[in-house]
């Protein structure tokens, strides 16, 4: 049995909510090692032999996959270069102007105090796995050649 509340005490209060900077700062953190990671692909070449590890299904296989020449694109980005990281992995830049906008909405979202949800389902899944897979289908056959790193 709980003892009845005393008619005297003033009612229960809700907690404050966050302040925007409190709700900006997992967006904040998430950009900040997304710039660091960029920012040091962008200073350790990946272009000059020996800094990164060679992509196993080229070095085996002969087979571009689709994320070769993925770090080459990020440290062209890194460097302005749209036109080069575009040649390097058209795909990747996609993807991180994809992050990009998730993020920006994510960040907006957070700063308004609104909640923000990505889910992905099970026809998102398929639809990346058949963008990936056409993705280095394309850049294996002659007429793909364009899409090579």
């Amino acid at each position: 049995m709980s003892a009845p509340a005393d008619p005297a005490a003033p009612p229960p209060t809700a907690p404050k909510p966050p302040g925007p900077a409190r709700r900006l700062a997992v967006p904040a953190g998430v950009l900040a090692g997304v710039v660091a990671a960029f920012a040091y692909v962008g200073t350790v070449d990946p272009n000059e032999p020996g800094h990164y590890p060679a992509c196993p299904l080229l070095t085996y296989a002969g087979i571009w996959c689709p994320g070769c020449g993925g770090l080459r694109s990020a440290h062209a980005v890194w460097h302005g270069e749209l036109a080069t990281a575009l040649t390097a992995n058209a795909l990747a830049v996609a993807g991180y102007a994809l992050f990009a906008a998730g993020w920006l909405v994510w960040a907006v979202s957070a700063a308004r105090g609104r909640p923000f949800r990505l889910v992905f389902g099970r026809v998102h899944a398929w639809a990346a796995g058949v963008v990936l897979l056409s993705f280095g289908v394309a850049r294996n056959l002659p007429q793909g050649a364009w899409l090579h790193p």
